[in-house]
């Protein structure tokens, strides 16, 4: 499976929004990644479905919303209806009692609007939480860094995620995507991918470099330099 670059929205100048997708665009990214946080969850305020929909009319891009919210059930067809091709959600959002029934109807409410389905794991949680709906996702995402805030450093421990996760899917005969988002730049990038990652999340490495296409081109030649 080719990796794919995932230039996540939230470092970019949203004042030159449109200018902004079209050069992540036109540098190759394969997917946008849409953090939408409620100032509850993790401790920062983001954007919600208007947002989406204003970026879904930008561009024809895949749209990944990672909804870091309480409520993403609650949340969940608007941001569906505002034209997100994919949503990946917290298991740490719920009650343990609650946890799986809630996770349950969230991954079929996606699965009947033709929608990615994806669990994103912090760095804390076992990765094992995400193996009882392993046939019935898309895709995995491993958190590298507390999510929140951009630019912090990568923890490279939970990289081990990533076999663990993919080797489950194997023995239940599932493919399973998975994607790393937390610390993704020039500097890890090949220990990213070596690890097993299919999909890079990158923010401030793009968006705010010098050179953002360059750099995208760059993360994608981590695949043959791992």
């Amino acid at each position: 499976m080719s990796i794919k670059i995932a230039p996540s929205v939230l470092s970019a100048d949203f004042g030159r929004l449109a200018e902004e997708i079209a050069m992540a665009e036109q540098a190759g990214a394969e997917v946008l990644h849409l953090d939408v946080m409620d100032a509850h969850f993790v401790p920062n305020l983001t954007f919600g479905p208007m947002i989406v929909k204003a970026i879904r009319n930008l561009t024809g891009l895949t749209l990944d919303a990672h909804l870091l919210i309480t409520e993403p059930d609650t949340y969940l067809d608007a941001f569906i209806e505002a034209g997100a091709d994919a949503v990946d959600f917290h298991l740490e959002a719920f009650e343990p009692s609650e946890r799986q029934q809630r996770a349950t109807a969230i991954l079929d409410r996606l699965k009947e609007a033709g929608v990615g389905r994806g669990i994103a794991v912090n760095p804390d949680t076992p990765v094992e939480w995400v193996y009882p709906y392993l046939e019935q996702l898309d895709s995995v995402l491993i958190m590298t860094v507390h999510p929140g805030f951009g630019g912090q450093k990568l923890i490279a421990e939970c990289l081990e995620k990533i076999s663990l996760v993919k080797a489950e899917a194997a023995r239940l005969g599932v493919e399973i995507s998975v994607g790393v988002d937390g610390g993704v730049n020039l500097e890890t990038a090949a220990e990213v991918v070596a690890a097993g990652a299919d999909v890079l999340v990158a923010g401030s490495a793009i968006f705010h470099a010098p050179d953002p296409p360059a750099v995208i081109r760059d993360l994608r030649s981590a695949e043959t330099a791992a």
